[in-house]
């Protein structure tokens, strides 16, 4: 069986929210196109308290941008983002979420992060989201959504070094690019832990 996985297609990252990525609101369509090819359809979502380690605003004397160690590991420091029922942490309004199986929530602790829609930043809290797509029986997995070289990047290195053969949709993904060339190098770091790289079909 196979799965589309869309990763973060929030409002706050969409252009207009708290960290919108650009060109984030044109994978909306492509997103409800691509639904339909698939057996099973899941989502992730960043779903914060308003007090969570990877806001700056929770760290006097730094800036968004700015890369610090929180307990033990790197952190890049982002605005105020999805935080928890929030408009900012919903689905875009036409997103079409009819053949959604499921939502996976990541980022909850406030102190630790979870790009990946597996695990925690840290590999050492698992969100239940490899544990169910075993139970329905997938193998095959694609990816798409926000932001290719953060939470696109780490759930499609996750879903590799879990076993399931993992397709990244290139062209239905978007970037944050905090410095030029972030996204090649993270489709390459892709690329080298076992994900393949496809483009959508016009």
């Amino acid at each position: 069986m196979n799965a589309l996985i869309l990763v973060d297609l929030q409002n706050d990252f969409l252009p207009g929210g708290a960290l919108g990525v650009p060109g984030g609101d044109e994978l909306i369509p492509i997103a409800n196109r691509l639904q339909r090819s698939f057996d099973l359809v899941v989502a992730t979502k960043d779903w914060h308290p308003p007090n969570h380690c990877s806001f700056a605003s929770q760290h006097p004397g730094h800036a968004v941008g700015d890369v610090i160690e929180v307990n033990g590991l790197s952190q890049v420091l982002w605005p105020d983002h999805c935080i928890e029922n929030t408009s900012g942490s919903e689905f875009q309004s036409s997103l079409d979420t009819d053949r959604i199986e499921k939502v996976i929530h990541k980022g909850t602790d406030p102190q630790r992060d979870s790009y990946s829609g597996f695990f925690d930043n840290g590999g050492r809290v698992a969100t239940g989201l490899g544990r169910y797509l075993h139970q329905q029986d997938v193998d095959e997995i694609h990816v798409m959504g926000l932001a290719t070289d953060y939470c696109v990047r780490a759930t499609a290195i996750d879903a590799a070094r879990l076993g399931f053969n993992t397709y990244l949709i290139a062209n239905a993904c978007r970037g944050v690019e905090l410095a030029p060339g972030d996204c090649q190098r993270a489709i390459e770091e892709m690329q080298n832990a076992g994900v393949q790289v496809r483009e959508m079909e016009n």
